[in-house]
């Protein structure tokens, strides 16, 4: 199968467009969605699902602690404080979590 019809290219042409039912169809095809870009489905929500936002920055501060055992707690304060920033200072939060995913 060519990279173009792969799950993970639909899941990314899924995130590119911004459609919440669209990528929640296209994640369940993949084994797992990878930390970073479950980063953008939070910001996604953040924007259109409000209320479903802090459930969903939670379980991603879960997963950072689980898929980087070398997260400290200072790395955990600060993914707490970026999602918190997101709503008032969203450029500066989500450069903070990318920085944190890159790490």
């Amino acid at each position: 199968m060519s990279d173009e019809g792969s799950a993970y290219a639909r899941f990314q042409r899924a995130l590119r467009s911004g459609n919440l039912t669209i990528i929640r169809a296209a994640a369940t095809e993949l084994p797992t969605v990878r930390l970073d870009d479950a980063l953008e489905v939070c910001v996604l929500l953040r924007d259109r699902e409000p209320e479903r936002y802090e459930r969903a920055a939670v379980r991603w501060i879960g997963r950072f602690c689980v898929e980087r055992p070398d997260a400290t707690l200072d790395d955990v304060e600060q993914a707490r404080a970026a999602f918190t920033m997101m709503r008032r200072d969203p450029s500066r939060a989500l450069g903070m979590l990318q920085m944190l995913c890159r790490t």
